[in-house]
């Protein structure tokens, strides 16, 4: 998580889209980022609980995003663990590699750490995490020109150790580059706070800590700003590099970017970084900017190949309102001739609390206040939202 700091403002107006142009392969690609996939990720992380770097918690949540992409059809060849230590401590950073097509030794990363500290973490960083998930999940048979590489490194909170480790001793051996890295993209608290108006990102910008490569984080954030544009419904503004997983990087003379929430939640480090603290929606419209982003910098294929063949869930466009609920809670769904369904409010845990069938107005004054899932389930298929009762 970065400091507080005081950040550089610039107009979008005078950026400009940096001349690029929208991809409709790339969009089509974003628009296939689920909100329902996002929110069970974040659910799940949030019962992993508190995963502090070396505990057996954290251990659990490396288990768990192996599974994840063992489930999205990567082999095991692809998949690796980072191990790590500092003091007496040991943990392990996750490693997942995609190969590209015309230049297999050079990598964009997509990155972001999976510990948390005193709470959770859903915000931070359960909110990258689920990104990443989702992009890798999407990407996994799409061609790229540049290397993948998804990481998911712990020991951030304790100062950077897994990618100050992965950085001086993977990249780097002594004092000779051993990657070839294109650009190091990372996620981290872009969750927001439930209730905000949460419709901007910061793009993170290198501001000079190494000198060598300032200018072309300058270009990569451009580029950055210009894909969230075309890719999310989200505004942007620049932030300054500092204190995340990108800076062991910018110390080896890397290029660095990354996105981090603009109206600043005052939960991640405490036991209140939560499922109901955290913003889905916004999440989900960042994890839409990030596969814009991911696919330009990694230089995927523009064809349909690899975008048709995933199939769109169409009840993603449901609706549930108002949210937060105090007695009535409508469902809206999207498509008309749908007429059998049904609609469950489980608790956090997953326990079912109420079910109805095929009503689109639902009681919840006997709820009580909090938080809740609400999923709708036609035939295979299901949809699931964060619900707040009121």
């Amino acid at each position: 998580m970065k400091k507080i700091i005081t950040s550089l403002f610039v107009s979008l107006s005078i950026l400009g889209l940096n001349g690029q142009t929208l991809v409709q392969a790339y969009k089509d690609r974003a628009n296939m980022v689920s909100q329902t996939n996002i929110t069970t990720n974040l659910q799940e992380f949030s019962n992993l609980g508190i995963k502090t770097t070396g505990s057996p918690a954290n251990a659990t949540a490396l288990i768990w995003l192996k599974n994840k992409y063992i489930s999205y059809g990567y082999e095991a060849s692809q998949i690796e663990e980072d191990p790590f230590t500092y003091g007496n401590t040991s943990s392990k950073n996750l490693v997942i590699t995609k190969t590209g097509t015309l230049y297999p030794n050079q990598y964009v990363i997509i990155c972001g750490h999976f510990d948390s500290i005193n709470g959770p973490g859903v915000n931070d960083n359960g909110s990258g995490t689920s990104i990443i998930l989702e992009a890798a999940r999407i990407m996994k048979d799409v061609p790229t020109e540049y290397s993948i590489k998804f990481i998911h490194f712990s020991g951030e909170e304790q100062g950077l150790r897994g990618s100050t480790h992965y950085a001086n001793t993977v990249a780097y051996n002594g004092n000779n580059r051993v990657l070839d890295i294109k650009l190091v993209f990372n996620l981290d608290q872009v969750g927001g706070k439930m209730g905000n108006n949460n419709n901007t990102i910061y793009c993170d910008e290198d501001m000079g800590g190494n000198s060598s490569n300032t200018a072309a984080s300058v270009a990569a954030t451009q580029e950055l700003i210009a894909c969230t544009q075309l890719y999310s419904p989200l505004l942007t503004d620049i932030d300054e590099a500092e204190d995340t997983d990108y800076m062991p990087f910018e110390a080896k003379g890397y290029t660095i970017t990354g996105y981090f929430e603009k109206i600043r939640s005052n939960y991640p480090h405490t036991v209140n970084d939560t499922f109901a603290n955290t913003d889905p929606t916004y999440i989900f419209n960042v994890g839409k900017a990030s596969l814009g982003a991911l696919q330009h910098f990694a230089v995927a294929s523009t064809s349909v190949l690899g975008t048709k063949e995933n199939s769109i869930n169409k009840l993603e466009a449901l609706k549930i309102y108002p949210n937060p609920a105090k007695d009535i809670l409508n469902i809206e769904i999207p498509d008309s001739k749908i007429k059998d369904f049904r609609f469950e409010i489980t608790d956090l845990s997953g326990r079912v609390i109420l079910q109805r069938n095929n009503e689109t107005k639902i009681d919840v004054s006997s709820l009580s206040k909090g938080a809740y899932l609400g999923i709708l389930k036609v035939n295979n298929e299901k949809v699931v939202r964060k619900v707040l009762i009121d």
